[in-house]
């Protein structure tokens, strides 16, 4: 693993390899394989070729969730992000984000992305109202808008979601890192996003009042 991307950690130092446990259980469905179902593939579960395919024709529909922790009030205390490592090998910053599968509701996939990346015990409070705060449209071709995503087209739903859990980094997710909205740092933690993820903190934090 390379820590060279020259990105500082603005509170821990990025975990090394021998930090983790091999073989723990990193994602719901990592020992899962369509022939657990009689050989064909579950709803919602595409093979990486018919995937790629897709992505490479349609818009692909997305949760993005801002992670945050408030006080008693409700207020936002702090705002997560989540730390990994990227195509090409460097740290990157970047927030909750994974696609809505078929015959999953917006409700499920936020939930489920967020223990992916978060763990069981993050004990998300799920929004009450499914009207997203904004509405974030990547393409694959770089300056058409601020949202970029090589892979892909896609169409994410934007939503802020409190988390009163423990937060233990899973799958892909080296670290999770959180910024006081009111410290001076969090212009740097913003612009560490690359892609348009810093425009979503911000837009979040504007339309929670912040």
């Amino acid at each position: 693993m390379s820590h060279n991307s020259g990105m500082p950690v603005l509170n821990d130092e990025v975990p090394d390899d021998d930090d983790f446990d091999a073989g723990r259980r990193r994602g719901e469905f990592d020992n899962v394989t369509p022939e657990d179902f009689g050989g064909s593939n579950p709803p919602g579960w595409l093979d990486r070729p018919e995937i790629e395919r897709i992505r490479r024709q349609v818009p692909i529909p997305y949760v993005e969730i801002v992670p945050v922790r408030t006080d008693d009030l409700g207020r936002i205390v702090s705002v997560g992000s989540l730390l990994r490592v990227d195509e090409h090998g460097s740290i990157e910053r970047t927030l909750i984000a994974g696609r809505v599968l078929f015959h999953e509701s917006l409700r499920e996939a936020i939930a489920r992305n967020i223990a992916k990346d978060l763990g069981d015990i993050a004990l998300p409070v799920l929004p009450q109202c499914l009207q997203p705060f904004t509405v974030a449209e990547f393409f694959p071709t770089p300056g058409l808008s601020e949202f970029y995503d090589p892979r892909q087209h896609s169409i994410a739903l934007c939503y802020i979601v409190p988390i009163p859990g423990d937060c233990k980094p899973q799958d892909e997710t080296l670290d999770v890192e959180w910024c006081d909205p009111h410290d001076a740092r969090i212009d740097v933690f913003i612009e560490q996003m690359a892609n348009g993820h810093g425009a979503i903190v911000r837009k979040a934090l504007a339309w929670a009042g912040v």
